[in-house]
């Protein structure tokens, strides 16, 4: 049965010292913001968190390393937070680098049950070969280096095995969720939230609209509420710009 928590923090209070948490949305599109604020409002630290980036200063996952409350990092992309790239360079913050579609590989499989799989993407490079500085020394020196990967050859072309992943928690975003857990996803949010509420063994949901059974239509369900334990209504969140682009006007039709 799907619980529906009344506030962020009621939804996010369990979560302990030293967790992991997978963390839906795309750069600041369909970003569990008050899920992350309530965290970030909490005590937790030393957290890992599993997700294709983390924010920019201050918005999304920015809010939990501004407090330095995240201990690793699995991510895809580093850019947009100059705060997590001073950490990680500062030896002060563990990353490991995937590939994105990796990444998404990685929730869905561990999601599934699946504990890892053969894949294409990154044979070659660091990525399977080793040697990713996933936590600098404070001399600017490799602290933890990522390790070989196993190379298997399939249809006479080379492939990695990647293990799969899965949280403690999932916190995701969605448009609209029943109170069953299930969930509709708008458009771009649909990317790494369906993923991320896979791979969580507790996954949290904020919805901007809360309806009853039925209400939902079931050809519309991104998600099913199998995989959701918990549904917080948060109402329509305010929507930030991660790159706002300004074209000046031209005068005299030139």
């Amino acid at each position: 049965m799907t619980q529906v928590c009344a506030t962020p923090a009621e939804a996010v209070a369990d979560i302990p010292d030293g967790a992991s948490l997978a963390v839906g949305g795309f750069g600041l599109c369909g970003v569990p913001d008050a899920l992350i604020a309530a965290v970030a409002a909490g005590s937790a630290t030393g957290l890992h968190v599993i997700s294709n980036n983390c924010g920019t200063d201050g918005h999304g996952l920015g809010q939990l390393l501004r407090r330095r409350r995240v201990r690793r990092v699995t991510a895809s992309y580093v850019g947009e937070n100059a705060e997590f790239a001073r950490q990680y360079l500062a030896g002060e913050l563990e990353v490991e680098l995937t590939p994105q579609g990796t990444l998404a590989e990685k929730l869905r499989a561990g999601g599934a049950g699946i504990p890892a799989f053969f894949t294409p993407a990154g044979v070659g490079t660091p990525v399977s070969d080793g040697g990713l500085p996933w936590r600098y020394d404070a001399d600017g020196s490799v602290a933890v280096a990522s390790p070989p990967k196993e190379i298997r050859e399939y249809g006479g072309r080379r492939h990695v095995l990647e293990e799969s992943l899965t949280a403690d928690f999932a916190l995701v975003h969605a448009l609209i969720g029943d109170t069953e857990g299930n969930l509709q996803f708008n458009q771009a949010a649909g990317n790494f939230n369906p993923l991320a509420a896979m791979a969580g063994r507790i996954c949290v949901a904020q919805v901007e609209h809360l309806v009853r059974p039925g209400e939902l239509d079931p050809r519309h369900v991104h998600l099913p509420g199998i995989f959701v334990d918990r549904v917080v209504h948060t109402g329509v969140q305010d929507k930030q710009i991660e790159k706002r682009t300004v074209t000046v006007a031209r005068e005299n039709g030139a």
